[in-house]
């Protein structure tokens, strides 16, 4: 038996509408499909791309950057694309979509000297927080602030001490006693007939020994064959300042969308400047760049370590000549030994007023004198304590002017003192947070340059942050438009 069908206009159009709405929503699944494999392509370049990371720059430094110059000597942005597009094109030949690459380059990049260093200084201190942790870091910035306020107090005791004029004021006393001296003589010369009958002063019971005039010549002395150890030497490294970072045009980064806030905070300060102590080298710990002491650069910028470390001896020795001085005022012992022999030299050049003048030129050669041996101890890879007292003290008055004979036996290490290591991560805190950058990088670059195969490493090429644009044709029907961006940190 034969059976007949039938459709009625309106089934046939509603068949028709959903037809045409099945179809339309199959295509929207293929492009939406589409639309995340091309996403997933950018992605999987991305990462694939910055999985390049520089290995050297990571293991020594621990910052992660990508090498912009793809192993040339300048800055190649259309080499980062060519291993990214590598990467990305396989991903877009998956799959039974069409996808072809139109175009597309890069639209952005961040390198790690971009903000004058802000990068960089940003990589370091996180590097710091995840290695410390939050209380590790809280204990360190308590340590830090504490000695970083005693060290500004000592430095002002110590330029207010040479600021004083107790050196001149001596001189001119000393020269005034010998004018009056030479003008009663002349004198008697002119009343008795040019015959003089020379009365010796009178001299006290013990021989006076004036050690002011032995300080003043020591203090002309060249300052590093007082304080460096015979045995330890000083580098005779140097450099050009033609082949640093810093003394040439830097590369640029290209805009990117995200901005760079600075980062202004104390504990990122204190975090840095140890990030410094552990990566680079100093005189206790030299490295083997072509500048040893390179946390000395960071702080005084010179192109020899002689010539630095010569700067940062004579910082720490007006910081210890201000402990030193504060420590002597603080000490009735110590002052009434001063007032005595201050007296007795007045008494043997005949000028007693002066008394007070001598006391303090004094105290001073004494603070300094102190301070040589404080500075040597560091140096020599002792401890010196932040403070001085009668337990700490090393000079006594009696050996003042015998203290070049004195320079390795009547110093002494403080167990609870500092080190010349702890007193540079003061200084580092106190400098200019651009100068510790801009001398940080140099080092860093130089020292990665020593590598084999780094040969061409330059700083301001190291990508760490990029923006890609990719035009992809989908299915010969739709071009699809895609910006991704993709950072370390």
């Amino acid at each position: 038996m034969e059976k007949q069908g039938s459709i009625t206009v309106f089934l046939a159009l509603i068949l028709g509408l959903m037809l045409s709405l099945v179809c339309t929503c199959l295509q929207s699944v293929k492009m939406a499909a589409a639309r995340t494999q091309v996403l997933s392509g950018v992605d999987i370049g991305l990462y694939s791309l910055f999985g390049q990371y520089d290995k050297t720059l990571l293991r020594d430094y621990d910052l992660f950057a990508i090498d912009g110059a793809m192993g040339a000597d300048s800055l190649n942005p259309g080499a980062m694309y060519d291993s990214f597009r590598r990467y990305m094109e396989p991903v877009l030949r998956q799959n039974s979509q069409k996808l072809s690459l139109q175009q597309g380059g890069l639209t952005g990049y961040r390198l790690l000297t971009d903000a004058q260093g802000e990068i960089f200084y940003q990589q370091a201190v996180r590097y710091m927080k995840d290695t410390l942790g939050s209380h590790g870091a809280q204990l360190l910035l308590g340590k830090m602030r504490e000695r970083q306020e005693k060290t500004q107090e000592a430095q002002q005791t110590g330029e207010q001490s040479e600021n004083r004029g107790s050196m001149q004021s001596y001189e001119e006393e000393m020269r005034t006693a010998a004018q009056n001296s030479e003008a009663a003589r002349e004198a008697m010369e002119k009343d008795e007939g040019g015959v003089v009958e020379v009365v010796p002063p009178p001299q006290p019971q013990t021989p006076v020994e004036n050690p002011i005039p032995v300080i003043r010549r020591i203090r002309n002395m060249s300052i590093l064959d007082l304080v460096v150890p015979a045995d330890r030497g000083v580098s005779d490294g140097s450099i050009d300042r033609g082949v640093l970072l810093s003394g040439r045009e830097q590369q640029q980064g290209m805009q990117m969308a995200s901005g760079i806030s600075p980062d202004t905070s104390y504990l990122s300060q204190v975090l840095f400047q140890q990030y410094l102590m552990e990566k680079l080298g100093n005189y206790a710990s030299p490295s083997q760049g072509p500048l040893q002491y390179e946390t000395e650069y960071v702080l005084c910028g010179k192109y020899s370590d002689r010539e630095n470390l010569k700067a940062v001896v004579k910082r720490l020795l007006l910081i210890r000549e201000g402990v030193n001085f504060a420590g002597l005022m603080a000490d009735p012992v110590k002052r009434a030994q001063a007032e005595g022999l201050s007296l007795a030299i007045a008494s043997t050049f005949l000028v007693p007023p002066a008394a007070f003048v001598i006391e303090s030129a004094l105290l001073l050669c004494w603070s300094f004198a102190e301070s040589i041996l404080d500075v040597r101890e560091l140096l020599d890879g002792g401890k010196v304590g932040l403070m001085k007292n009668a337990e700490n003290w090393q000079l006594s008055l009696e050996n003042l002017p015998h203290i070049l004979q004195g320079l390795d036996t009547v110093r002494k290490s403080d167990a609870s003192g500092l080190s010349y290591e702890d007193y540079l991560q003061v200084l580092l805190l106190a400098q200019n947070k651009q100068k510790k950058l801009s001398g940080a990088m140099d080092m860093i670059e130089k020292s990665v340059q020593r590598k084999k195969g780094k040969e061409h490493f330059r700083l301001d090429c190291s990508v760490v942050a990029l923006e890609v644009s990719v035009r992809v044709r989908a299915n010969g029907r739709k071009t699809l438009q895609t910006v991704r961006q993709y950072s370390y940190g």
